[in-house]
């Protein structure tokens, strides 16, 4: 049974809506357009939305979006079919008040697709009923029953027919071979050979005359296959005479005419293979037709039809206008072969493999059915669309300002605190001072929280930070106030607890941030998964940054979504809390290889607060979306 069925355009406007079991389709509809549409993340065209499952389909060149709602827990397998049969016939049927473009006709149209629909609807049910379920073969209607009797037979009546063939076939062959290679011992003469002039013929004369005898009978075969080489024929001639030297130059003039030999006058012709290479390879061949639509592909430039030169150059012309003007539809099929091509250039950019797939899925049902403009070719419109999905994903559907946050929290008289976590040596104590120094330059005091217990180093790394960030901002230059502090309570303790003491602490002596330091933890560890989980729901942090490096690829989406999984699995809260940005760190390693930043904020929705981008306090920079997708499309 469908909760809803809705029609609507991708400018908003609702032009016809089925109402099922469900009262409102409204807050389903705009978390497919808020979380999937808007963000370009259409790859799969399936969507969840708390105890519903959309379906949709766009239909990019009349702007139409056809969405399906049931609930999750159901099975139906008609929905495709049914979807698939309403698109077609609301596109058929309403095609001129659709392809007037404008909002007023839109509006004061009249979709009456009711009765349509259900007749759809009534009849992709029943052909889910019609399939009766496949019944179970017997085992004595199977090829395997037959199998061994019908063997047996086979096999003990052929095999040793076909071992006397072999042997005799092997018999043959062997006196054939020995037959002209003898050397006279017991040589069995078909007929007497006579001597001559009455003289008799000695033991090698025979021997040369039965070789003559035998080049004669089967000389035709041997005839025929001198005529593949010929080809090589004319190599062979010209290196006949040597080629003489001397101190002024060459002896004769005729030792340096390397010209092909002539016969009667006229000279000879090359074999019709060369022919065929040298058209293939012409100026007037197909290699410019081919540079239109698809490229660099030898085996259609090999099996293409060869024209003349002045037919090729003007197909050539008319295949590159007629590609270049926008006449036809996009298809799947126009768009295969670059989309190919670009998930590659996205994996070898570092792009995890499964959302490189998802990406270009996601162009193609963006662009099948929409008409290419004018001068314009498939590449390009294939590239500028991956390139505004890029960004649309880069740009995060909720923005984190720091600044912001820590002075809403000021008002409210309360410490603003910060939750880093992250697998081992991704850098976390390090960004962790990169972002206190950025908040002392802004003006706010911080409180670190060392509650990595669990790492030896890690409280006096976290102390030498805290010394030389101290140094940078003396108390005299604040009227006496400590704009940084470390708090510790050594190693083997409870983190949750540590950071408890923390905030209460900076609570009573006035810090504006706390910052919380976390032991690093592999993703599938489950007792440190649960202990990082305990921490967050006990101490409700403001802000959980997951710090990951640039330098990963599949194992970006593995470790964010296990991290986030196992937050929510391990959390005795109701409604657990997640990750809410990321750290994306050691970016200067990289190159143009940032494929990374797409892999994490694909898979988690999740913004890219901080960049690092060095080893000093000040290397520390905000995501350009848009420098970052030039990097990712650089060849």
């Amino acid at each position: 049974m469908l909760d809803f069925f809705t029609i609507f355009s991708k400018g908003g406007l609702v032009l016809w809506c089925f109402q099922g079991v469900s009262d409102s389709c409204t807050g389903p509809v705009n978390a497919l357009i808020r979380s999937v549409l808007l963000q370009e993340r259409g790859g799969n065209n399936s969507f969840t939305h708390e105890a519903l499952t959309l379906k949709y389909k766009l239909d990019n060149q009349f702007e139409l979006v056809f969405v399906v709602g049931f609930q999750k827990i159901l099975t139906l397998t008609y929905v495709d079919k049914l979807i698939d049969d309403v698109h077609r016939l609301f596109r058929d049927k309403y095609r001129t008040e659709i392809q007037q473009q404008s909002a007023l006709s839109l509006l004061h149209g009249t979709f009456d697709f009711q009765n349509d629909f259900l007749r759809l609807l009534r009849e992709a049910e029943e052909s889910s009923k019609i399939r009766a379920p496949t019944t179970m073969k017997k085992f004595e209607d199977s090829e395997k029953a037959k199998k061994p009797v019908r063997s047996m037979i086979e096999t003990r009546g052929e095999k040793p027919k076909e071992k006397a063939k072999n042997n005799k076939k092997k018999g043959a062959k062997k006196e054939g071979f020995d037959g002209p290679s003898a050397t006279g011992k017991a040589i069995p003469a078909e007929k007497p050979v006579e001597p001559e002039n009455g003289v008799e013929l000695s033991k090698e004369e025979l021997i040369r005359r039965k070789r003559e005898e035998f080049i004669q009978k089967h000389g035709k075969g041997m005839d025929k296959s001198s005529k593949s080489t010929k080809s090589d024929a004319p190599k062979e001639k010209g290196k006949k005479a040597p080629r003489v030297w001397a101190l002024g130059g060459c002896a004769k003039k005729e030792d340096l005419d390397y010209s092909p030999p002539t016969t009667n006058g006229a000279p000879e012709v090359a074999p019709p293979e060369d022919i065929n290479l040298i058209r293939g390879t012409g100026p007037g061949g197909q290699l410019q037709d081919l540079d239109c639509s698809s490229s660099d592909d030898e085996g259609a430039v090999q099996n293409s039809t060869k024209p003349s030169a002045t037919k090729g150059t003007l197909g050539g012309m008319f295949g590159m206008l007629k590609g270049l003007v926008g006449s036809k539809s996009l298809s799947r099929e126009d768009m295969e072969s670059v989309l190919d091509k670009m998930r590659d250039h996205l994996i070898a950019k570092n792009v995890a493999a499964d959302i490189a797939v998802q990406l270009c899925e996601s162009v193609a049902n963006k662009l099948e059915g929409k008409v290419m403009g004018t001068f314009s070719t498939v590449t390009s419109t294939v590239k500028q669309a991956l390139q505004e999905s890029l960004v649309q994903i880069l740009q995060p559907q909720r923005r984190v300002d720091m600044l912001r946050d820590i002075m809403d929290a000021q008002r409210h008289q309360r410490p603003y605190v910060v939750t880093f976590c992250g697998v081992n040596g991704v850098g976390k104590s390090t960004n962790l001072a990169k972002i206190s120094f950025w908040l002392l330059e802004n003006g706010f005091s911080v409180l670190i929280a060392a509650c990595d217990t669990f790492r030896a180093g890690a409280v006096e790394q976290l102390r030498t930070h805290t010394r030389r960030l101290s140094a940078l901002h003396p108390p005299e230059n604040h009227g006496g106030r400590t704009m940084v502090q470390l708090f510790e309570k050594g190693y083997g303790k409870d983190a949750a607890g540590i950071a408890m003491e923390a905030i209460a602490f900076a609570r009573n002596q006035g810090f504006d941030v706390v910052l919380v330091d976390t032991a690093g933890r592999m993703q599938d560890n489950a007792p440190l998964m649960t202990a990082l989980a305990k921490l967050i729901t006990v101490n409700t942090p403001d802000l959980v940054l997951f710090v990951g490096e640039a330098l990963v690829g599949n194992e970006a989406v593995d470790q964010l979504v296990k991290f986030n999984r196992a937050l929510a699995d391990h959390s005795m809260a109701q409604t657990p809390r997640l990750i809410d940005g990321i750290v994306l760190t050691k970016f200067d390693t990289i190159d143009d290889k940032v494929g990374a930043a797409i892999s994490m904020t694909y898979i988690t929705s999740k913004p890219i607060v901080f960049v690092g981008t060095g080893q000093t306090y000040c290397d520390l920079r905000s995501l350009n979306a848009k420098a970052v997708v030039a990097a990712l499309m650089k060849a």
